[in-house]
């Protein structure tokens, strides 16, 4: 087994990525947006038999000046027939062999349920896993409606009756900037921590890069209307064969008549329709944000319990 740490094509890493319907944080788009933003990002690819068998993205910062931190968030990933055991040997491997200076931290976290078939079981874990919720867009229409929790199908019922309008809104950035400002917004007043202010136009150009059309391969912006008035936004990004709720945003009169609902619904329908396969809507927190965990667990998404994170 070998990693190699450069020279690896994009086409090639895509092409897996693609294939594992891997999460964002591993498409090669985001480690450019995040570059272009001014975080170091390393690749490795790890070689088995001669073929591909994984792909690690790690994200490096300084901290205090003296240690080095890299985290492979929700990776590596690694092709389906890649048994445990080699997947073990891997990890180590990477953990070892990663071009970061000493002090350094090297974390794993996996995007798994389970730390034996992450590779990561004889690593320590030194955070507990967040949860997240997840929706099989292979499934047709009506079973992703009929997954859906009672409550949470009568008021998408009652939002399709309601004067709502749903638009798709255009990949130009002053097309969807409102958006991502009311979302900052919101963001300070509920002081949560989310990715920084540029990503999305730095994702937009990442993915154009490798050939992606900026403004329909690479996200999806839905606004829905009382009147003349946008009364609610939500912003997908789409990685590969699957998807990310990345942006959300919902003022007042669109609660009430439950435009959340409305976009997800008529999102999930054309992210389906454009085949991808799967739709991560992000981390449900019923601690501190009991409201969005309902509304996230409530759209009929599997709840998973990921690994944690491993030194």
């Amino acid at each position: 087994m070998q990693v190699i740490w450069t020279g690896i094509e994009r086409t090639t890493w895509d092409a897996l990525h693609r294939t594992a319907a891997a999460a964002l944080q591993q498409d090669w788009a985001y480690g450019e947006a995040m570059q272009a933003l001014g975080t170091r990002c390393l690749r490795a690819a790890v070689i088995h038999d001669g073929r591909l068998v994984g792909i690690a993205q790690f994200l490096v910062r300084r901290i205090g000046g003296i240690a080095a931190l890299a985290l492979c968030s929700h990776g590596p990933v690694w092709s389906a027939d890649l048994s445990p055991t080699d997947r073990e040997a891997a990890c180590r491997l990477l953990k070892r062999s990663a071009p970061v200076r000493w002090p350094r931290a090297i974390l794993l976290t996996p995007d798994a349920v389970s730390a034996d078939t992450a590779g990561v079981r004889r690593l320590i874990r030194v955070m507990t896993g967040h949860a997240t919720v997840r929706i099989d867009l292979t499934q047709d229409v009506a079973a992703l409606r009929a997954a859906m929790h009672g409550k949470w199908r009568n008021r998408l019922a009652a939002a399709e009756r309601s004067t709502l309008k749903v638009q798709k809104v255009g990949g130009k950035p002053a097309q969807y900037r409102w958006l991502l400002d009311r979302e900052l917004a919101q963001r300070s007043e509920k002081r949560y921590i989310a990715l920084p202010d540029g990503f999305v136009e730095a994702w937009q150009v990442a993915c154009g890069q490798a050939g992606r059309d900026r403004r329909t391969d690479a996200m999806l912006t839905l606004r829905a209307d009382l009147g003349r008035d946008a009364v609610a936004g939500m912003l997908f990004l789409i990685h590969g064969e699957a998807a990310t709720y990345q942006v959300g945003w919902v003022g007042d009169a669109g609660r009430d008549l439950g435009a959340h609902n409305l976009l997800l619904w008529q999102g999930l329908q054309m992210l389906k329709a454009q085949g991808i396969r799967m739709l991560d809507l992000g981390g449900v927190d019923t601690a501190r944000g009991a409201g969005i965990a309902r509304f996230k667990i409530g759209s009929g998404g599997e709840v998973l319990m990921l690994a944690g994170t491993y030194l």
